[in-house]
């Protein structure tokens, strides 16, 4: 087996993964779930369904819709699946083929069938050791780095060397890599993050302004860093960009899905009509019930957090969510 990368997935954020990743390697292995996508992009270099305008020297991809073959090829794994779809898209897949593998998630939300983000799935449903997981966050979109915007990233590894060893093969020019150890920190907070954007996305959308938003945000963020002190206490500042860049981000830029779909509820949508509407997944969607339910096991007041839950699962409406959450907000 060569020291080969392969991503899993072929949205936005698999395929903006496949370019930083071509430009640093001369093979790279890429698992698309429908043939007609991987014919099309084999055929004429672009990805039809996502970043199209973007060209790809497909003559150097290992395009293939068998996941097990990819997988086997590969030493590296990037899963860029969205959560909602991870279990379904490994459930037939032999666990002995992840063993050995570095494993890297660039997924921001939680399984929903087994209420676990990405990494503690993969250790207790396919015994994949810690060691070898590590997640890929922010901040930075899928679509800047098309672009080749100057963005940032970073490489969350328990292993130090891991960390270094993949840095170099996403970091370029316009690229720019940090590494830290606290993965479970780093995966958390990339969900949480997605769950704060939803709640700025209804704000917009019901009208509030940058005044409002502001003192939003900033709440957002001692929400996440008091959930994620009490999950794992480790050496961390919340300020640094992976936490507080990835929750501004997110929650403000025009390439945000869980933004969109927020606003999209502040106007008036059911959750159903504005995930069709948008066409995409927008992960805090689903990651709200499982950290509602992790919140509530550990006891923490999250009153962010439980606005978005009520107005997304208990059919609350937005406007008065979301002018009681402003009475507690300051």
């Amino acid at each position: 087996m060569s020291e080969k990368v392969a991503v899993i997935g072929s949205g936005s954020r698999g395929t903006a993964l496949i370019k930083v990743l071509l430009d640093n390697e001369e093979r790279v292995g890429w698992w698309v779930r429908h043939e007609e996508a991987a014919a099309h992009i084999r055929d004429y270099h672009r990805n039809p369904n996502y970043l199209s305008y973007l060209e790809l020297p497909s003559q150097r991809l290992d395009i293939s819709t068998d996941l097990e073959t990819v997988i086997r090829d590969a030493s590296h794994l990037v899963f860029a699946i969205p959560a909602a779809f991870l279990d379904d898209a490994l459930k037939n897949i032999n666990p002995g083929l992840l063993k050995g593998k570095t494993i890297i998630s660039a997924i921001k939300g939680i399984v929903p069938e087994h209420h676990l983000i990405v990494s503690e799935y993969l250790t207790s449903v396919f015994g994949v050791d810690p060691q070898n997981i590590g997640i890929i966050a922010g901040p930075c979109h899928s679509e800047e780095v098309a672009m080749e915007r100057l963005s940032f990233l970073t490489i969350a590894f328990r292993d130090p060397v891991k960390s270094a060893s993949f840095s170099t093969r996403l970091g370029s020019r316009y690229m720019k890599i940090s590494e830290t150890n606290d993965v479970l920190g780093v995966e958390y907070a990339a969900v949480l993050k997605n769950i704060m954007a939803i709640a700025n996305g209804i704000c917009i959308g019901l009208g509030y302004g940058d005044n409002f938003q502001s003192v939003l945000i900033v709440n957002a963020i001692r929400e996440v860093r008091a959930f994620l002190d009490k999950i794992n206490v480790v050496k961390r500042d919340i300020n640094d960009s992976v936490y507080v860049g990835d929750i501004i981000v997110t929650a403000y830029s025009q390439f945000s899905r869980n933004r969109t779909f927020g606003h999209l509820i502040g106007k008036g949508y059911s959750p159903a009509f504005a995930k069709i509407e948008m066409k995409m997944v927008a992960e805090g969607y689903y990651a709200v019930k499982g950290i509602q339910e992790i919140k509530n096991k550990l006891n923490l007041e999250m009153p962010i957090t439980e606005a978005v839950y009520h107005i997304l699962y208990d059919g609350v409406s937005a406007y008065t969510e979301m002018k009681n959450l402003a009475v507690k907000l300051n």
